[in-house]
Formats: C-alpha cells, structure tokens, sequence
C-alpha cells in the first residue's frame, strides 16, 4: 500500500499483519506458547516426579543431614529424640497410670516403643508436609519442578529416620525375648504401605499448609489427639472393654493404628493375631491406596497455584 505527498513523492505505508485480529489465545496456539507453570496431564505430571527421582532422593539425605548438623551428638538424635519419647511414656502411661493392663510386661515395653516409633513416622511426615511448600517459597518460585517432589521428599526423609530408629526397636525387641524370625519380614510391607498413606496425606497437608500457613501451629494438637485415640501406649480392646464395641472397632481401624499393630505383630511374640482387628492387612492396602491416589490428585490439582500469590 502507498500513497502520495505532498511533493509529489510515493511513501509506503504499512503492509497488514499476518497476526491482525488474532486475540491471546490465538497467538499463543500460532506460535506455540504455553502458560509458565501451567499444570500438565496428570499422566504426564507423573512421568515428571519419576525424572526428578534423584533429586527427590537427593534432596531428602540433605535435610535429614542437615536436621541435626548443629548439635553435639549430630545423627545420633534421629534415635535419641524418639526412645527418649517412649521413656517418657512408660514411666507416665506404664507405671504412674498403668495402661500396661492386659499387656505382660516383657510385650508392653517394645510394645510402646513400637507404637512410638511408628506413630512419629506418620507425624513427622504429616509436620513436614504441611511447611513442604510455604517454608520453600524461594525454591518453589526459583525452579521450575513439579511441586510434589517436596512432600514426596520430605516423607522419604522421615522413612530414613525411622530407618535408624528400627535399629533401637530390634535391640529393644531382643532385649524383651523377641527374636528374629520369618515374621519379621512382615515390617516391610508394613512400613511401604504407611510411607504410601503418609506419602498421601502429606500431599493433602502441603496443598492446605500452602494457603493456610496457621494450619501448621494447629496441626500439634490434631496429632496429639490422634496419638492418644491410636493406642500407642495402650492396648485398645482393653482399654475400652467396657465401653460400646462400636467404639473400639472405629479406634482399631484408624490408619495409624492398623499401621502399629502390623509392625508389632510382626516382630513382637507374645503379641498375637487375637489383638489385630479382622482384615488388617486389607484395611491397610485400604489406607494406603485411599489417602496415595486421593492426596497425588488433590495435590496435582492446584500445582499451578503454589508459590504464587
């Protein structure tokens, strides 16, 4: 297109362009341009946790290295922290308040150590999930990775902490007559199912914990409740035989309880198949399957929305 001046010279005007009369979207489609951080597929999203696999390993042995660096004893508190707790319990639950009733006392005490160990995994990782985003806002906003490699992370750290601490809980178990034996191959899928559940609920926890930074100071008292309805220091049936039978089987079948008694029956003799709940193991596929699937979705849903804001 040209037109004419007024000294008689041709000047060119501007030609129309090619991208005229597109909107954003448009444009966007035409030259291949994506949202930054927009969510993928979740089959996709998937395949991208799995790539960051060394990462996430990577970086969960730095924080569990880096958890206690600064005091005195170093790792040495990953089995400290949690048998000091058990002490506490026994001489509290065991000889001031007698919740060992029904419990001879060579089973009661790898009996609360058990239940100690085990519960704090499910607790530290829930603790965990819930700062896994808003305490690692400059990583988050800094890199771009899929998000559920943080909860994912920092649940695998406290599986490697309670891999120390199992060292306590076999000599504890020796100590009180249970030896090794074929049964406590038993611990191992045990324990992959309760990293699956607490894989899972650290999910949902980070998701809320992202936007709702008060969840973490209310979160104590949710597992301290939890801790005392779980019959970590105390065996359940026998403590609620005078009550409803409605009661007891609600408390018996709570994750974190399903998840002790596999572990005790596992590696504890005088601790029998009378003290599980029926269809324990079901019950614990259950939990894992329920609360793996449900916090991965729930998590994946709002990937695009964390650090934002």
């Amino acid at each position: 297109m040209s037109e004419t001046t007024r000294d008689g010279g041709v000047a060119l005007g501007t030609p129309p362009s090619a991208d005229e009369g597109l909107d954003a979207a448009q444009l966007a489609a035409k030259y291949g341009l994506t949202v930054s951080g927009a969510r993928p597929g979740l089959f996709a999203y998937m395949r991208q946790l799995w790539g960051r696999r060394h990462f996430i390993l990577a970086f969960s042995r730095a924080k569990l290295t880096a958890q206690y660096s600064q005091a005195k004893l170093g790792q040495l508190w990953q089995v400290v922290t949690p048998l000091l707790n058990a002490c506490v319990y026994y001489l509290i639950f065991g000889l001031i308040l007698g919740t060992r009733e029904g419990i001879p006392h060579d089973v009661f005490v790898p009996f609360l150590v058990t239940g100690v160990f085990v519960f704090t995994f499910t607790q530290s990782s829930v603790m965990a999930g819930v700062r896994s985003i808003a305490g690692n806002l400059g990583l988050v906003r800094a890199l771009h990775f899929p998000r559920a490699s943080l909860p994912i992370s920092f649940s695998l750290q406290q599986l490697q902490q309670l891999l120390f601490s199992m060292i306590v809980l076999v000599a504890v178990a020796v100590i009180f007559g249970s030896y090794p034996s074929l049964s406590w191959l038993l611990v191992i899928p045990a324990l992959l199912l309760q990293f699956v559940f607490n894989t899972g609920l650290a999910l949902v926890m980070a998701r809320l914990g992202s936007k709702t930074p008060d969840l973490a100071q209310l979160m104590p008292f949710i597992m301290r409740t939890w801790m005392y309805a779980s019959g970590v220091m105390f065996s359940i049936p026998v403590m609620l035989k005078d009550k409803p039978a409605w009661i007891a089987d609600v408390l018996q079948y709570n994750p974190a309880a399903i998840y002790m008694d596999l572990v005790r029956f596992a590696m504890i003799d005088g601790y029998g198949s009378e003290n599980l709940p029926d269809h324990v193991w079901a019950a614990g596929l259950g939990w894992a399957v329920l609360l793996g699937v449900v916090g991965f979705v729930y998590f994946w849903k709002a990937e695009e929305r964390y650090g934002r804001g």
